[in-house]
């Protein structure tokens, strides 16, 4: 015995479907898309940079400032700032920029406000920008920075 199909499917003829131009240009940059976000996953992009440690503040130091050799270190507690001072006296205030750190030593021209266990550093550079931390030692690192008045630094 044949197996018999119904007429109706006998006599129709199957044509290739036809997948039209914006469909394949959506799936094309779909799939660009979750490339570059996969990319961006593996090269580390847009993670969230904290200080862990007094010793990865320290690292930050030496590649903003050559030779900066910290003594002191004292991280905000979110881990997205410190501040450092080293034996000489200088201070560098770091803060997080992106997945890194940027820095700046600090000079006569940078202010610093207290309140609480919360200081509020003004690095006196517009594009820097000021930079809030809650540390413990707030008052002490205010009274250092606003020392700085009276010093060459440059």
């Amino acid at each position: 015995m044949r197996a018999s199909l119904p007429q109706s499917c006998a006599r129709a003829k199957f044509e290739p479907m036809e997948i039209p131009f914006a469909l394949i240009q959506f799936a094309g940059s779909l799939a660009a898309i979750f490339a570059v976000a996969g990319l961006a996953v593996w090269l580390g992009l847009g993670r969230d940079a904290r200080l862990a440690s007094d010793a990865e503040a320290h690292d930050w130091a030496e590649q903003v400032a050559q030779g900066f050799a910290a003594e002191t270190v004292a991280i905000g507690a979110d881990g997205k700032a410190a501040l450092l001072r080293d034996t000489s006296g200088q201070i560098m205030l770091l803060k997080q920029h992106g997945g890194h750190f940027a820095g700046r030593v600090l000079d006569g021209k940078s202010s610093a406000k207290t309140l609480e266990d919360t200081i509020t550093v003004d690095s006196a550079e517009r594009r820097f920008g000021a930079v809030t931390l809650r540390i413990k030692s707030a008052d002490d690192w205010a009274k250092a920075i606003c020392a700085l008045k009276g010093q060459d630094n440059a």
